[in-house]
């Protein structure tokens, strides 16, 4: 009997990636011994974050970096950041801003359901352009001087969700935004791999980047990276960690020194509701350095032996099976009737959940990221039995 079956719940093939809903995917030994290891100690939580603050810039090239309790979290936090500054007076005051700086522009065809952590912070979302090209009437999206157009005193930052299709170009936008001394906060919640991206938006100029600890990077489902400027990485510490004790014995660690410019402490922030433990953040950077030193081609190739698996497992199946390349390939399921499919699969024993978001074509889409060669080996008899 495993733990989850000691508390009544059933386990499940998890052929839909490392999606939260899910509880994401498996993490390696290394970094679950590491998390053991550091369950049994305690340390000074703002030290600890300064020691991942030294492996986030080495491995982003960042100026310094803080990990969360996800890619949401980073984002709060970072919106936080661009809101307050190192003002004690206007951390204490968010989500309320006085003096209504707090529009944070953003393209309307990049808007999603995260950028509510932008509005949890006290921003303001202030949409742009026109998605012609994803509702069909045209071609156009938003153009720089479109973003450009929309700066007012009121604002304090620019979002950009870091996507392939995402238009205008990262670099355009930093521009922009740095031309009128703006902050850029990227979503690169899922933009792993390749493992390039650690860097490239920084390159890009984004004054703060987010992603995801629990997808690609293998680490802990609740765990996340915020990567960027050093003033901005130790405003949103001050407002993520706990500030219940006596000014005169406050002494940041050096990596966050800004911090000592502050007129004084300001009270729990808006992000102490993000508060990610001593486990989470070292079995993040455990698994961060592993993934870091994980050539692209081993990982692709891997994934792909997954898929292939299934393929050959599945032979003599009627559902028509095809791997698509991508940074993360993946299996399509074509069937006549996707609903029916998706539910016979999700009432097998174990229970196998695959991506539903395209059943309306009459496809059901398999990722290998959360997937083992065993589980690869059921779902492919399973499709076969089907």
């Amino acid at each position: 009997m495993n733990v989850y079956q000691r508390f009544g719940v059933p386990t499940v093939i998890n052929a839909a990636g490392t999606v939260t809903r899910l509880s994401g995917g498996h993490m390696h030994a290394h970094v679950l011994a590491a998390m053991r290891d550091a369950a049994g100690a305690c340390v000074d939580m703002p030290t600890l974050q300064a020691g991942a603050s030294r492996v986030i810039a080495r491995v982003t090239g960042a100026e310094a970096g803080i990990v969360t309790s996800g890619a949401s979290a980073a984002l709060l936090l970072g919106a936080a950041a661009c809101l307050a500054g190192l003002d004690s007076a206007r951390m204490n005051r968010l989500p309320d801003v006085a003096d209504g700086r707090n529009e944070i522009i953003i393209v309307r065809s990049q808007r999603n359901m995260y950028d509510r952590a932008l509005t949890v912070a006290g921003g303001r979302i202030i949409e742009v352009g026109i998605p012609d090209r994803y509702s069909g009437p045209g071609v156009r999206d938003a153009a720089p001087w479109e973003i450009e157009a929309a700066i007012t005193p009121r604002t304090a930052a620019i979002c950009y969700l870091a996507q392939p299709q995402s238009r205008p170009a990262l670099a355009e936008v930093t521009t922009v935004a740095h031309a009128h001394a703006l902050p850029v906060l990227v979503d690169a919640a899922a933009q792993l791999p390749p493992k390039d991206n650690l860097r490239r938006f920084l390159a890009d100029g984004a004054d703060l980047v987010a992603f995801s600890g629990g997808k690609a990077i293998g680490g802990p489902q609740a765990s996340g990276i915020l990567a960027g400027r050093a003033d901005l990485i130790a405003s949103a510490l001050m407002q993520l960690v706990d500030l219940d004790l006596y000014p005169d014995t406050w002494n940041p660690p050096d990596e966050f020194a800004r911090l000592r410019q502050l007129r004084g402490l300001p009270q729990h922030g808006i992000g102490r509701s993000c508060k990610v433990g001593k486990e989470e953040i070292i079995g993040l950077l455990v698994a961060l350095e592993r993934f870091a030193a994980t050539d692209d081609a081993a990982r692709h190739t891997a994934w792909h032996d997954i898929l292939r698996a299934i393929v050959a497992a599945a032979d003599g199946t009627s559902v028509q099976l095809a791997i698509v390349d991508r940074a993360v390939p993946l299996l399509e399921l074509r069937t006549p009737d996707a609903t029916v499919l998706a539910a016979r699969l999700a009432a097998h024993d174990p229970p196998i959940l695959c991506s539903v978001g395209r059943r309306e074509e009459n496809v059901l889409v398999i990722s290998p990221a959360a997937l083992t060669m065993d589980q690869a080996t059921i779902i492919g008899a399973a499709l076969r039995a089907i």
